[in-house]
């Protein structure tokens, strides 16, 4: 498994996020999690002006091995995904961390706060 980057936070359900601006996000999934499921095949991603609730499931992803639900780490509203894993899925299993899947413009910073850092998010998934 690759080094996790210490300026994600990451949410126990191994989804990675990146702050990107005051209140918008990136949302990933982490290396541990493309690992674990093997070549991805397919990604099912929200639609753009969906409202998520933290812990709410809203995509999925589908393996040669499994599918599996991602759950929104935080509460707010999708603003863009990224639309080139519609034909190159395995973009996530390349490079985990620099593969985002949606965007959000979250309702309130502090909710970042109850996310892992990297080293708590590390002892986790030993």
């Amino acid at each position: 498994m690759s080094e996790l980057p210490k300026q994600l936070k990451y949410a126990t359900t191994h989804e990675w996020v990146k702050l990107e601006g005051s209140l918008v996000v990136k949302v990933g999934i982490t290396d541990f999690a493309q690992e674990e499921l093997g070549d991805l095949v397919y990604i099912e991603l929200p639609e753009v002006g969906r409202r998520l609730a933290a812990k709410e499931q809203c995509a999925v992803v589908e393996s040669v091995k499994t599918a599996s639900d991602l759950f929104s780490p935080v509460t707010g509203e999708v603003i863009a995904i990224n639309e080139e894993l519609a034909d190159s899925p395995e973009l996530v299993n390349e490079d985990a961390f620099g593969t985002w899947l949606f965007s959000l413009k979250i309702d309130n910073a502090a909710d970042l706060d109850v996310l892992l850092d990297a080293d708590a998010y590390a002892e986790s998934i030993v």
